[in-house]
């Protein structure tokens, strides 16, 4: 991998990640330097305790351009992009419409490929694999910055999740605070600790490999599964089989192997429907180790992949259970769900 760093007319970051290393980036924004709004603040909630970023100026932000004039697309054919290169493998650059900036943190757009034309699932293990390599890199970097307490990389897909750009693409943010939902994660684990003496993640994978029920794949590097009470209608975690804090703990074998199990699983998400229907909806979400939290060692790193899409043409909103309480209410059982999932698998 190859990594260059350049900045944008209007002095944005930005970083191409070229699987060779004799590419020579120099191409420069040729676009006018206009001004880029990045004002957001976070509050915090006295009641519950959590924060909120207040983002107003993302208000502006690009939504759903013409594919003429896609800003992830390369600057070719008349167009100017965000990204100033004629073709790129991966890209990452400084989000113009973050909803954390300076002191309050960092966003970035991870371009996963130049073809607007088609998805992460549609990727070679190549480009997967150069992903998972830039997703690190980014961690690695992001963690060291003074002020960041949590790197938290994601994908959103779908106009039913509410992406703007359709171009492939996912996001990292470098949090100045750590999550609630990380935060709760430690605390389960702690009391876990304190009740069995045994790790709270190893004990959760333990569980699904000695129960089968909601196995989706196993390998020997990586086990996906349904997790036991899925808030989603089709909801799988991905852990690796040795247990890491962060990306960065990953081994070589299972960093060689994530790219065939992760693409399996999103083809897999794209069939449970039927051919038919559009391409599934999904977040799919880096769990990792906050920086310094305490336990963080103790923490073990997932992904979780999940859709909205209850069944064909049925979406699953968030009504008063949910959003008023936070209490999920699942139409499809697990087990129910796992079984599609296996039965899914490629011919």
């Amino acid at each position: 991998m190859k990594k260059t760093s350049t900045r944008l007319a209007d002095g944005r970051e930005l970083l191409y990640y070229d699987s060779r290393h004799d590419t020579v980036r120099t191409d420069a924004d040729r676009r006018p330097a206009g001004p880029v709004a990045t004002g957001s603040e976070i509050r915090r909630d006295p009641l519950l305790g959590d924060r909120v970023v207040i983002a107003s100026h993302r208000q502006s932000r690009t939504y759903r351009p013409p594919v003429g004039e896609c800003p992830l697309c390369p600057s070719r054919d008349g167009l100017l992009s965000e990204i100033p290169a004629a073709d790129y493998d991966v890209v990452v650059f400084e989000n113009r419409f973050p909803s954390l900036a300076g002191d309050t943190g960092r966003c970035e757009v991870v371009c996963f490929t130049s073809d607007h034309h088609t998805s992460f699932a549609d990727l070679g293990e190549d480009r997967a694999a150069l992903v998972l390599d830039v997703w690190t890199d980014r961690t690695a970097e992001l963690t060291a910055r003074p002020g960041v307490e949590q790197v938290y990389c994601f994908e959103n897909r779908g106009a039913e999740i509410g992406v703007t750009l359709g171009h492939p693409h996912g996001q990292i943010y470098a949090l100045p605070f750590v999550t609630p939902r990380t935060a709760l994660m430690l605390r389960s684990a702690a009391d876990h600790r304190a009740a069995t003496g045994r790790n709270l993640f190893d004990d959760i994978v333990a569980r699904e490999l000695a129960d089968g029920a909601r196995l989706v794949l196993t390998g020997p590097e990586w086990v996906a599964f349904v997790p036991y009470a899925a808030h989603w209608p089709y909801e799988v975690h991905l852990y690796p089989r040795r247990r890491v804090p962060d990306l960065g703990g990953l081994d070589d074998a299972a960093r060689a192997a994530f790219p065939g199990v992760y693409l399996e699983l999103l083809r897999r998400f794209d069939r449970i429907f039927g051919p038919v229907e559009p391409p599934t909806p999904y977040v799919s979400a880096w769990h990792q180790a906050p920086a310094r939290a305490e336990g963080r060692d103790g923490f073990g790193l997932h992904l979780e992949l999940f859709t909205i899409r209850r069944s064909s043409g049925r979406l699953k909103f968030l009504a008063g259970t949910e959003s008023g309480m936070d209490v999920f209410i699942n139409d499809v059982p697990p087990e129910a769900a796992a079984q599609r999932l296996r039965e899914a698998a490629s011919a």
